[in-house]
């Protein structure tokens, strides 16, 4: 039997779970470690995604509005229209060799297996509709699937709606569905309907994974992040964050202050000795609030397990005094001082951009970062 490894990893942007699940796809295909397959569990920041069959009539707002409100616009190679991701959702994106059980259709009603049994975990009656997949509460869709195989491993997957904002589906055609009588739901609204509160996204994020598990006959073994890491946007008097080049050995890119944490140390601790040690600023750090998961690129990491290497990192911003001269250590190859325009534009991880816009937005802003 097959061993599906189950990442619980909370926040991931979805550039960079495009990225998690290549990497993944690739371990798989290795096989490394032998016979493991993938399951990951998060939750996006509110983002479009456009399967390959997707009309672009059916995003129904502008790109301007939708880049004020927040929301991200992503071509996918899922199948599908366009579909809605967002906080209070989980989405659960199995990444598993489908060549000892090749039909992707049993593979598609497992998806949904999982989710009905999810929604009867909690005392709703859901089933699937006659003519649209996915998983339905009566004429309303509570879970979509969207998946690609590539040489029979799998990726995308399943997005059931826990506890978001149903308003958000407004500003799509869900699915491409455009009949009237059909809509969208939440196990929330449906708990409601009962009196009942929904429940907290981790004990619907675990259901997901023990059905997925039996439904797809592997063995679950759940991973934690191979390494726990905390990044430091530093910010100048005058606004402009500081980057520092990685050296061509450690990959030529330009980053933040980032670093792992030493076992037994807090991540604001790992934050301050890091900023020290790779700026030479002894200056308090702040945490932004943010956290997320995200696959180390190969080679990167020198003490890696094979196959797929999975981070969590916690973001921190720290203030650094009116003339500040970086002292830089033998990891980096330079540094400079940008706008936050020119950061974004320089930072390869979608993680990265979004600590560095927490960080200058509460910055300019005037407010102390809670």
């Amino acid at each position: 039997m097959r061993t599906l490894a189950v990442h619980k990893l909370g926040r991931v942007e979805y550039e960079d779970g495009l990225r998690l699940m290549a990497l993944a796809g690739e371990a798989v295909r290795a096989g490394q470690p032998a016979a493991t397959d993938h399951l990951f569990l998060v939750e996006h920041p509110p983002v479009l995604t456009l399967g390959r069959s997707a009309e672009q009539k059916n995003v129904l707002a502008s790109p301007a509005w939708l880049e004020q409100q927040g929301f991200e616009l992503h071509p996918t190679d899922r199948g599908g229209d366009v579909t809605y991701h967002g906080p209070g959702q989980v989405v659960a994106y199995p990444v598993v060799d489908l060549s000892d059980r090749p039909d992707v259709r049993k593979y598609v009603g497992a998806l949904e297996e999982a989710m009905i049994r999810t929604c009867a975990d909690h005392g709703i009656a859901a089933g699937r509709h006659e003519e649209h997949r996915g998983a339905w509460v009566g004429r309303k869709k509570i879970g979509a699937v969207g998946v690609h195989l590539a040489r029979w491993i799998t990726s995308h997957g399943l997005a059931f709606n826990v506890a978001p904002d149903l308003m958000h589906f407004q500003v799509i055609v869900p699915c491409g569905i455009s009949d009237p009588r059909l809509g969208v739901t939440s196990l929330a609204a449906e708990l409601a309907g009962q009196g009942r509160a929904a429940p907290p996204l981790a004990e619907v994020e675990e259901q997901l994974a023990a059905h997925l598990a039996v439904l797809l006959g592997r063995r679950r073994e759940d991973r934690a992040p191979d390494l726990r890491t905390a990044s430091v946007v530093p910010l100048g008097a005058d606004g402009r964050v500081l980057l520092l080049r990685r050296s061509e050995a450690r990959g030529g890119f330009w980053q933040p202050v980032t670093g792992r944490l030493e076992p037994g140390e807090s991540p604001e601790a790992a934050a301050r000795r890091e900023l020290l040690e790779e700026t030479g600023a002894d200056a308090p750090v702040e945490p932004l609030g943010y956290r997320h998961g995200f696959a180390i690129e190969p080679g990167l990491w020198r003490g890696a397990p094979p196959g797929l290497a999975v981070a969590e990192e916690t973001a921190f911003a720290a203030r650094l005094p009116p003339g500040f001269t970086c002292q830089l250590s033998d990891e980096h190859a330079e540094h400079g001082w940008f706008t936050p325009a020119e950061a974004l534009a320089r930072l390869r991880y979608a993680g990265l951009r979004q600590a560095v816009r927490r960080a200058t937005r509460r910055g300019s802003a005037g407010e102390r970062v809670p």
